[in-house]
């Protein structure tokens, strides 16, 4: 499902105008990007936690040459499923 059909399904059910519903789930986005980017954990109740967490370097290996290369450190986002999202997607 990508983000337009979203904007069309919020809109078909509430009678909002898909212009307005977009806004709304454009801003949501920005907004849950910008706290991540902070540092910050997003809690949505019942759907899951959003959070930054640190990967530390390691040293892999180019698979073509066997040559090895140094991966520096980086921050990924980590996402854990919350209590509804568990029972109902299985």
């Amino acid at each position: 499902m990508t983000k337009k059909e979203i904007v069309l399904k919020v809109s078909s059910e509430t009678g909002l105008k898909q212009l307005d519903v977009k806004k709304v789930v454009q801003q949501t986005l920005d907004i849950i990007i910008g706290s991540l980017a902070n540092g910050e954990t997003v809690e949505l109740r019942n759907f899951g936690i959003f959070k930054v967490k640190s990967r530390r370097g390691r040293t892999a290996r180019n698979p073509r040459t066997g040559a090895q290369v140094p991966v520096p450190p980086k921050k990924v986002v980590a996402f854990k499923p919350g209590l509804f999202m568990k029972r109902d997607v299985k």
